[in-house]
Parts: structure tokens; C-alpha cells; sequence
């Protein structure tokens, strides 16, 4: 089957669009712009966060049933969900709403906008899931998700400081439209009956093999190192370098370097595999990232380079541990049957990877001193440490998971192909 590699993966772009203000950009202007204290902010975001992450493996299990019923009975389960988030999207950036003195109405603002979030991620995932293929293949299919999904990245990143979020949802709204179609023009995968054992069971099926233990171990780690940037990055710049009128060309310059490098890791795929290649990756991210935390007040070049190096190690955090998912999925026989329950867990973790660097820095910051612009000289401290030198030594232990625990399954499936194709 020929796989229309550009539909599919127009649909990443407001994906991303929206995760970018959703999780970077709303900490920061809430606290600022909203006044609210960051120890509530932060309780908001680990609560809601929290709730969403839970519901994940449900929903993703009942994309399973979807998919067997009818691929397009899916797909318009994902339009429903456009919706709810694009509504969403609108109450929390584009309203006249002042949620500071309303926090049990933002939290229920939040759930119902990431869930929306979650299930449209899912149906889109497993879209992309159930089209299998070897392992280049796999990695062109996440690889064209994410490359989009970096073009949605890029505007988003720019487009609230040209325009203003009002603009800004009218923008998302019409990404949303033209993601759908390029989804609708995709061949829909085959209709494949779940298995149907106790729904407990099968939900948790995926935990029953080691590979899949160490895959989730080493991209919790990872994903958890990337998490707390991204959600302090606002909050350095402004402080750290006290450059706030930057951060939208250093934002673009990060995630415009990830969408170049993306090409350069689809090739390091072929030369090393997937494993070696995110392995690399993660090297070079540490060795990059971490002269983040010798940077002070006017070091803007310096951090720019940072930014674009960074970038560059980036690309392979978005296109590989979803294509080595893929390919674990199928070499276990559960493609077209399971897909759901994998990609469950693994939102799962990567939304609480999320919650956590919400939920425990920003309040763990607000205690040791740091505050938004009226920074300590001991708050200053505390935030590059958790900006800059948390985020290494998680991305080092990430790596040595993966070097001594996932190498050596990978290795095994490697020998046991051989001697099939031998045999």
C-alpha cells in the first residue's frame, strides 16, 4: 500500500500548533499576565494534567474498538474531538474570561481540553500505527507526523507575539480544517477485530513484555528532561538572560533546527538503526544543553547557539521512540488488533512527564525564592539548576537505560530475524 505520507501528516501540524501554547506558553501567561501565584498554577496544571494522563489507556483502548468497528467511525470521533479542543483552545486564550479568582472552573477548562487533546492524538496515531511497513518506513511515516507537526511548532511560537491569541485560534481553527481533510484523503487501515479478553487485561497487556518495560522506562526519563525546559524556558529567558523581547526567535530557532535535522536522523536510521540513532541523540543533547547553566544576564548569543544545537538533537526525541513503539507493536503480532492500548500508555507518559515539571518545579521554584520577574539571586540559581542541569542528568540516565536495557532486546530480535530468514 502506498502511503500518502503528506495527508498524513498535515494533521501534526495543529496538533502541535496547539500543544505548543497549551504547555509552554499558558504557565507563563497566567502567571504573568493573570497573576496567578505559581504554587496554585502549578497545583491547577499537575491536577489536570494528572486527570487527563489516566484516561489515556481507556481511551486508547476504545480507539482499538473504533478502528475494528469502522476506521472512518474513528475518524469522525476525531472530528468531535477537534472540536471540543478547538472550543477549548478558544476559552483559554481567546476569551474575556479571568480565571485567576476561578480556579476549579480552569481546571475544569483544562480536563475537558486535554482530553479533547488525547483522543484526537490517538486516532491519529494509530492511523499511522496501523500502516506498519519496515523500519525506515516506520520512521518516514512518525517522521512526516512530526515535521508538520514542527511547522506548527514554528508558527505557533511566533504568531501570538505578531498577532495576539485572538488571531491566534482563528489560525488554529483553519489548521484543524485542512488537518482533517489530509487525513480523510488517507487509504483507511483494515478493520481488524481487538482481542477480546477482560478489558483490565488487555488494557495492561502491553506491560507484560520486558522490551516494552525498557522502552517506557527510557522515554519517561527522556521525555521528563525535555519536559522541564519546556515548561521553565519562558521564565529563563525573561530572568536568566532578561531578553523577554527573544524568546519568540529563540523558540523558532529550536524547533526550526529539529524540522532541519529531521532528514539528517532518517539517514543515521539507515546507516545505525533506530535504537543507536536516539542513543546518539541523546548524547548529543547533553553535550549541547548543558553550557545552558554557565550562561548569565546578556549571554543571548551564546544561548541561541544553544537553542539551534539543541534543536538538532531534538529531531530525534520527536521522530524515533514512536517508530521503535511501531515496530514493537508488530514484531508482538498486535498490529491492527492493539495499537490503542500501546499508544494509551505512552501519552500517558508523556503527559505526565508533563504534569510533573508543572506540578513539582513551578511550585519547588516558588519555595526555594524564584519569582517571575523579581528574581533572588538564590531563586536565579534555582532556576537553572532546574532548567539546566536537572534536564542533563535525567537525559544521561535515559541513555543508560537504553545502552544496557533496550540494546540487548534489540540485539536478541535482530539474531532471532536472522535465523528465521536462515531457517
Amino acid at each position: 500500500m502506498r502511503i500518502p505520507l503528506f495527508s498524513y501528516g498535515l494533521l501534526g501540524l495543529p496538533l502541535a500548533f496547539v500543544a505548543m501554547p497549551l504547555y509552554v506558553h499558558l504557565p507563563h501567561l497566567y502567571a504573568t499576565r493573570h497573576g496567578m501565584a505559581l504554587s496554585t498554577l502549578g497545583s491547577l496544571l499537575l491536577m489536570s494534567r494528572l486527570l487527563d494522563a489516566v484516561i489515556d489507556p481507556v481511551l486508547g483502548r476504545w480507539g482499538d474498538h473504533l478502528y475494528a468497528r469502522s476506521p472512518r467511525l474513528a475518524f469522525g470521533v476525531g472530528a468531535l474531538s477537534a472540536l471540543g479542543l478547538f472550543l477549548g483552545m478558544s476559552v483559554l486564550f481567546a476569551s474575556s474570561w479571568h480565571p485567576a479568582n476561578q480556579p476549579l472552573m480552569l481546571l475544569a477548562v483544562l480536563v475537558a481540553t486535554y482530553t479533547a487533546y488525547s483522543m484526537l492524538s490517538i486516532v491519529h496515531q494509530s492511523w499511522g500505527a496501523r500502516l506498519g511497513g519496515n523500519e525506515t518506513q516506520r520512521a518516514q511515516i512518525v517522521t512526516w507526523r512530526e515535521g508538520f507537526g514542527l511547522v506548527g511548532v514554528l508558527t505557533a511560537s511566533v504568531l501570538p507575539t505578531w498577532l495576539g491569541w485572538g488571531e491566534w485560534v482563528l489560525v488554529f481553527g483553519l489548521a484543524l480544517l485542512a488537518g482533517g481533510w489530509g487525513l480523510s484523503r488517507c487509504p483507511a487501515p483494515c478493520a481488524t477485530q481487538p482481542h477480546t479478553g477482560h478489558p483490565l487485561r488487555e488494557m495492561f497487556h502491553p506491560w507484560r513484555l520486558p522490551a516494552w518495560r525498557w522502552l517506557m522506562a527510557t522515554f519517561v526519563l527522556s521525555g521528563l528532561s525535555s519536559a522541564l525546559p519546556a515548561t521553565l524556558v519562558l521564565f529563563f529567558i525573561q530572568d536568566r538572560l532578561q531578553a523577554p523581547e527573544l524568546q519568540a526567535w529563540y523558540l523558532a530557532g529550536y524547533f526550526l533546527a529539529a524540522a532541519a535535522s529531521l532528514p539528517l536522523w532518517l539517514a543515521a536510521v539507515k546507516r545505525w538503526g533506530l535504537m543507536r540513532s536516539w542513543l546518539l541523540g541523546m548524547l548529543l543533547a547533553v553535550m549541547v544543553f548543558i553550557w545552558t547553566a554557565g550562561l548569565a544576564r546578556g549571554d543571548t548569543v551564546p544561548f541561541a547557539w544553544v537553542c539551534a544545537l539543541s534543536g538538532l538533537a531534538l529531531g530525534a526525541d520527536l521522530s524515533l521512540p514512536a517508530a521503535l513503539l511501531t515496530g514493537m507493536i508488530m514484531e508482538q503480532g498486535d498490529n491492527r488488533q492493539r495499537e490503542g492500548a500501546y499508544l494509551g500508555w505512552w501519552n500517558l507518559a508523556s503527559k505526565m512527564n508533563l504534569a510533573l515539571a508543572a506540578g513539582l518545579a513551578l511550585p519547588l521554584l516558588d519555595r526555594l525564592g524564584y519569582q517571575p520577574g523579581n528574581a533572588s539571586p538564590q531563586g536565579l540559581q534555582a532556576l537553572t539548576f532546574g532548567y539546566a542541569v536537572l534536564p542533563c542528568v535525567l537525559k544521561l540516565a535515559a541513555a543508560g537505560l537504553l545502552y544496557w536495557g533496550l540494546l540487548p532486546h534489540g540485539r536478541q530480535h535482530e539474531q532471532a530475524s536472522c535465523q528465521n530468514s536462515s531457517s
